[in-house]
Formats: C-alpha cells, sequence, structure tokens
C-alpha cells in the first residue's frame, strides 16, 4: 500500500533497522485491516441491525420476532468483518505468509460464526415450532440437536482441512477408518436418536405428561426431551435427568391416560375388625333405616329376604344361621356405594364404580373402594379422598363395626391395668 510503502520510507529516512522498518510495516497494515474490520463490523450490528429489529418490531408475525430474540442476525453480522479481512488481505498485505495466514483465519472465523448463526436459528425454530399445539405431541428439540451436531462435525472438519491444508474428503476417509472409535464416543447420541424417534412415532411420553420411574427416582411431569435426556420436574421441585434411551430399555409409567380419561381413580381399602361382623338385630335394622340415603335398600332388602325364606320355610328362631339375614357390613357396603353415588365429585356411570371386599388376612378384612374422581389436580384430588374416608370412618360405629389398628403401647398399657 502507498501509506505503508511512505511509513517505511520515513523510518528509513530516521534510520532504523531494515528488521524493524518490515515488522513496523506488517504492524501498520494489520492496523489498518482491523480498522476495516471494526467499522464493518460497527455498520453491521448499529445500522443493519437496527434495521432489522426496527421491521420486526412493526411485522405482525412473530416468528421473525423469535428470531431477532435467538440473536440469529446479531450472530450473521459477525460475518462483515470476517469478509473484509478475506478480501482485503491480498490488497493490503505484501507478505504472501501474512495473506495466507490472514486469509486461512478469517475463513476459520467465518465457518465458526456460520455454525453459530445455524445453531441461533435452529433455537429459533424450536420456539417457533413450540407455539402450535402439535409442539406438545411431537417435539423436535431432538432432531435439531443432531442437526447443530452435524453442522459443527462439517464446521470442523473444514476448518481443520484449512490449517492443514488438506482436502475435506481426506479427513472423512479418516474418519470412516475410525468409525468403530466414533460409534464408542457418540453412543449415547445415537442411542437418543433412536430413542427419540421410537418415543414420538410411538408417542409414548410427551412434554407435559406426568411420569413415574423409580429407578431414576422420577417422579413428576415431563419439561423437556432432547437428544441425548429426559428432564422431569418432580412434584417435589426437583429436577431428575433420564438417559433418553432408557424410556425404550426401561418400563416407566405414564400418567397421560388419566388425565386425558376425565378421572383420576381412588383405590384405598378401609380394614374392619373381623370380630365386628354380626348380624343385623331388629334394633340396629331400626336404627339404619333412620339414615336417608340406607332405608330404601334395607327396605327392598326386608322384603327380598322375607320372600325368600318364606319359600324355603326356614327355621329363625332356631338358629341364627337358617335362612337369609342381613349382616352389617353388608350393610355397609351398600351404604359406601349410596354415599359415593351421591358424591359430586365421584363418577358412577363413566367408569369403574366398585365397593368390594378382599381377603381377609391378619390386619382384618379390606374393604376397598375403587372409583374415580372428576377433578384430576392432585391437591383436590387428595381432599376428596380424604373427605370420603373420613365420612366413613365416622359412620362405622353406627353399624357395630370396628375399625381394625394393631394395637399400640397405650392400648397394652390399658389393657394390663384392667
Amino acid at each position: 500500500m502507498p501509506l505503508t510503502e511512505r511509513f517505511r520510507e520515513l523510518l528509513r529516512e530516521w534510520g532504523a533497522d531494515e528488521s524493524v522498518i518490515v515488522y513496523a510495516g506488517d504492524g501498520l497494515e494489520l492496523i489498518w485491516v482491523a480498522v476495516l474490520a471494526w467499522l464493518a463490523n460497527f455498520v453491521a450490528k448499529r445500522i443493519l441491525l437496527s434495521i432489522v429489529h426496527a421491521f420486526a418490531d412493526r411485522t405482525k408475525t412473530h416468528w421473525d420476532d423469535r428470531i431477532v430474540e435467538r440473536k440469529v442476525f446479531h450472530r450473521l453480522s459477525h460475518l462483515a468483518p470476517g469478509m473484509v479481512i478475506y478480501s482485503l488481505a491480498p490488497t493490503v498485505f505484501e507478505s504472501e505468509a501474512l495473506v495466507a495466514w490472514a486469509q486461512k483465519g478469517s475463513q476459520i472465523y467465518m465457518i465458526l460464526m456460520g455454525v453459530l448463526t445455524v445453531g441461533a436459528l435452529l433455537n429459533a425454530v424450536n420456539d417457533i415450532y413450540n407455539e402450535f399445539e402439535v409442539s406438545k405431541r411431537i417435539p423436535i428439540v431432538g432432531y435439531l440437536q443432531v442437526i447443530k451436531l452435524v453442522t459443527s462435525l462439517a464446521g470442523l472438519i473444514v476448518a481443520v482441512s484449512l490449517v492443514i491444508d488438506r482436502s475435506p474428503l481426506l479427513l472423512l476417509s479418516g474418519l470412516g477408518a475410525a468409525t468403530a472409535v466414533i460409534l464408542l464416543i457418540f453412543k449415547d447420541t445415537i442411542l437418543g436418536l433412536v430413542a427419540g424417534i421410537q418415543l414420538v412415532a410411538n408417542d409414548m411420553v410427551r412434554p407435559g405428561d406426568w411420569i413415574e420411574m423409580p429407578k431414576y427416582g422420577a417422579d413428576g411431569d415431563v419439561e423437556e426431551i432432547t437428544l441425548n435426556v429426559v428432564k422431569v420436574r418432580n412434584f417435589d421441585k426437583t429436577v431428575t435427568t433420564i438417559p433418553t434411551y432408557s424410556l425404550i430399555s426401561d418400563s416407566f409409567k405414564n400418567w397421560r391416560g388419566m388425565s386425558e380419561s376425565g378421572g383420576r381413580r381412588i383405590k384405598r381399602a378401609l380394614r374392619i375388625d373381623v370380630n365386628s361382623v354380626r348380624f343385623l338385630t331388629p334394633e340396629l335394622t331400626a336404627e339404619l333405616k333412620k339414615i336417608d340415603r340406607l332405608r330404601p335398600f334395607i327396605e327392598e332388602r326386608e322384603n327380598e329376604i322375607a320372600a325368600a325364606n318364606a319359600e324355603t320355610g326356614s327355621d329363625l328362631a332356631a338358629s341364627p344361621a337358617n335362612g337369609r339375614r342381613m349382616t352389617n357390613v353388608g350393610v355397609f357396603r351398600a351404604y359406601c356405594l349410596a354415599y359415593l353415588r351421591e358424591h359430586p365429585q365421584i363418577h358412577d356411570q363413566e367408569m369403574t364404580f366398585l365397593v368390594r371386599q378382599l381377603a381377609p388376612d391378619s390386619e382384618g378384612l379390606p374393604l376397598e373402594l375403587y372409583v374415580f374422581t372428576r377433578d384430576q389436580r392432585w391437591p383436590y384430588y387428595e381432599a376428596i379422598q380424604a373427605d370420603v374416608f373420613d365420612h366413613l370412618f365416622a359412620v362405622l360405629p353406627l353399624f357395630e363395626l370396628r375399625p381394625f389398628q394393631r394395637p399400640s403401647g397405650s392400648d397394652w398399657r390399658d389393657g394390663l391395668a384392667k
């Protein structure tokens, strides 16, 4: 450059050493290129980006706003100084070696910025896609991560080929020979990619699903499904990360079916002391008839039992075992059914509605409620379940039944005192 030559002539007039003159001239050329690169960067960021942002703010669409938020144009603007250095290097620098290094450096810089720009653009694509309802059923973040990985590897190969001054095809052929090592390094990524495809194809899990996976201590809502891990926000607000391929190789429970059904199951047993089970006496029958929701059942069963006993000619006075009789536990089970049918938060027709006896064991006679609540929200579901059993425990003595409970220390102490 004429300016550089004049600067060197000035140094020679001052009597500077020739090596100092050469280095000083090269330094001035570097400063000159750096200033031009800075000016290009300034124009791209302060002027062009301002125009792009103003245009995005005025449009009614949202996709351009997501691109701006992810700084796609901001990263793209970084290509300007690299392009300036690459194009001006042969003109500014006199040394061929300096030209070669400047162009290689600018190319590597532009490759890096290009990879970062593609990554930001893919993030914007994911944000735009998440605004659609289909994103809740088919997440694409895993596939976008694969594209990012491929882009990064391609950029790395091209950058290395520029440094060693060899064709990228030569590096690719070398990678082919190292396939086993590559497969070992990217084992989790490959497994995650295959698992992600299967999860989406079979609709096994979606963001927002409640899943349980005791092996990994996961019990909560799926927040994100990525290429390598699935993030689960547990109900205690902790986060569990599960390898994506584990959802294919191991079993887990997905509560989505419960959420979509419109009900949530109550499956809990009330244990009754077997020693309190007995036939109804006339006095107890009269007391139980005072319960409004139970009176129609008792009157209907009395007529049915009386007709059956008259038909068989059973001698009821000889033994309580003769003929048919009602028991307090049977009437209590009928009361449970009537109470639950009247409960506004219990499904009594669309879903399973059952009050059943399980096999008695050392802890009494289990009377299990198998019903579904209308409200699926956890706090409300627990409140409904608690209210139901609060009521049933409270009315149990009206049927002369006792709940089973293992003796505590105070029970032993009171028994010994007597």
